[in-house]
C-alpha cells in the first residue's frame, strides 16, 4: 500500500513541471511577437520619414544636390575670377561684384573647365547681368541665381539642362554646386 499513495504524488509533482514548461513557452511566444510587432512599428515609422509625406519629400529634392556625392573622396572646387556686372537699370545703377566656386565630381573635370572657360565666363555674365537688384537681395534669390548659373556652366560642358513637371530646371551635369564666397550689390 505504501507504493499506492507515491503515484499520486509523482502525479501532482509532474503537473506543476507541465504547467511550468507551458507557461515558459507561453512567455517567450509572447516575447517574441512583442519584438515582431517592435521592429514592424519600427520599419513604418522609418518607412514614414523617408517618403510619407509629399510635401517634405518635394522639399528635401528642391534642396539637395542634383547628383549623389562620394564621401570616399573628397569634392574638388574651382574658383572663377571675380564676376564685376551692371545690374539691369529697371531699379537704377548698380552692380554686381560676386566671387564664385564651383564644385565638380571630378578632378579631371577641374581641368577639363579651363578649356571651356571663356563659354562659361560668358554665359555667367549674361546671367549676372539680367538680373534686378530686387531679385538678388534674399537668398532665395541668391539660391535661384546659383542654380542658374550650375545649369549654364553644365549646358556649356554639353549637358542638356531639362525642366521637370514644376517647371524646375533640373542637369545632370559635373557641376554639383555654385558657391558664393562674396557678393556685393551697390
Amino acid at each position: 500500500m505504501a507504493k499506492a499513495p507515491a503515484k499520486p504524488e509523482a502525479a501532482t509533482e509532474a503537473a506543476p513541471k507541465k504547467k511550468g514548461k507551458l507557461l515558459l513557452i507561453i512567455v517567450i511566444t509572447l516575447l517574441v511577437l512583442l519584438i515582431a510587432v517592435a521592429g514592424v512599428v519600427v520599419l513604418l515609422l522609418l518607412k514614414k520619414d523617408k517618403g510619407g509625406d509629399d510635401h517634405a519629400a518635394a522639399a528635401a529634392s528642391e534642396q539637395a544636390p542634383h547628383s549623389t556625392i562620394d564621401l570616399s573622396k573628397p569634392p574638388t572646387f574651382v574658383p572663377l575670377d571675380p564676376f564685376t556686372v551692371n545690374l539691369r537699370r529697371d531699379e537704377g545703377d548698380h552692380y554686381l561684384q560676386a566671387v564664385i566656386v564651383l564644385r565638380v565630381a571630378d578632378p579631371k573635370m577641374a581641368d577639363s573647365l579651363k578649356a571651356f572657360m571663356p563659354e562659361i565666363r560668358h554665359r555667367i555674365n549674361l546671367l549676372l547681368s539680367s538680373k534686378l537688384p530686387s531679385e538678388l537681395a534674399d537668398t532665395v534669390g541668391r539660391e535661384a541665381l546659383a542654380e542658374g548659373i550650375g545649369n549654364q556652366v553644365n549646358e556649356a560642358l554639353g549637358f542638356p539642362v531639362t525642366t521637370d513637371a514644376r517647371g524646375r530646371s533640373r542637369s545632370n551635369g559635373p557641376i554639383q554646386a555654385v558657391l558664393f564666397n562674396s557678393f556685393i550689390i551697390q
